[in-house]
């Protein structure tokens, strides 16, 4: 697969999966202190974190057997090992799942010169248009395939771009316009990263995340530094979004995204206020004012 990724700061040509796994392993064994896992600090470290022998013990395993691992070479190793080792780095369940799925990737996964075009059901469609929050729909390459209206009021009208630009990645770190809409940027930013690791993780045959990763890598340096943190995260769920409108000012919102079932895997954005809140009277606001068809 060709692809680039970060690595400090330095961008590497191909999203190569052991390189991923050596690079996030360290990522994650650098941010814990012995302190932290109850062991003895001897002296000043060269490098932070944990040392691979401290983490192997923790572990339970031999210094050697961890260090393969930590070289990329996690094919033959069990899962009952790298659930010890997701354990004693502490990790979340996200960051387990992406351990293994780099260790131990899906050996039937062919890789795709070009994006297939998502498009969405005229149900489904039909129901984001019913709903009274704003909506929309994502694949796992976080194409926008679909909205409400009341989105785009909210976020912006991504009818006026063309369809290569609808990509909640891409908005977020070469739109200003769309980073305008979050009181909060730097956030949203460090989580968006946080999905595509993990969604390119999930598909890492699939060329367009190759080209995606390069494009962010080569146009906004915040996402050269966010990438090299290693960061992996399936979005906010069930949390407080902070919008900064032009128009109706700052209120909050509450995002809840769910899966949506049939073909390729798509998943639907939700945001919604709390009951009788200052941020439901904006929303009731921006609903209520008259808006251009989109289509």
């Amino acid at each position: 697969m060709s692809s680039h990724v970060v690595s400090g700061d330095q961008v590497t040509s191909g999203l190569d999966r052991r390189t991923e796994l050596r690079e996030f392993l360290r990522s994650r064994r650098a941010r814990l202190r012995p302190e932290d896992v109850g062991l003895p600090s001897h002296g000043r470290r060269r490098v932070p974190g944990l040392r691979r022998e401290e983490l192997a013990q923790l572990a339970g395993v031999s210094y050697a057997y961890y260090a393969r691992l930590e070289q990329g070479y996690g094919d033959t190793m069990s899962v009952e090992v790298l659930d010890a080792v997701a354990r004693a780095l502490r990790l979340t369940e996200e960051e387990r799942g992406h351990l293994i799925r780099l260790a131990q990737p899906d050996r039937q996964s062919t890789t795709q010169a070009a994006p297939r075009p998502q498009r969405l059901r005229p149900t489904l469609q039909h129901l984001l248009d019913t709903l009274g929050v704003p909506a929309y729909a994502v694949d796992r390459r976080m194409d926008i395939v679909g909205w409400n209206r009341l989105a785009a009021a909210v976020f912006g009208d991504w009818a006026q771009l063309p369809p290569e630009e609808r990509n909640v990645a891409r908005l977020t770190f070469l739109s200003p316009e769309a980073r305008d809409r979050f009181a909060d940027p730097e956030g949203v930013a460090l989580r968006v990263a946080g999905v595509l690791r993990m969604n390119a993780g999930k598909s890492p045959d699939d060329s367009h995340f190759s080209s995606l990763i390069q494009e962010l890598s080569q146009k906004s340096e915040e996402f050269r530094r966010l990438w090299a943190r290693h960061e992996v995260s399936c979005g906010t769920i069930g949390e407080s979004v902070r919008i900064r409108h032009p128009l109706a000012g700052e209120f909050d919102l509450v995002h809840e995204p769910m899966a949506l079932p049939g073909g390729a895997p798509m998943r639907l954005m939700t945001y919604h206020a709390e009951p009788g809140s200052r941020s439901e009277e904006a929303l009731r606001m921006l609903a209520s004012w008259e808006m251009e068809p989109l289509r």
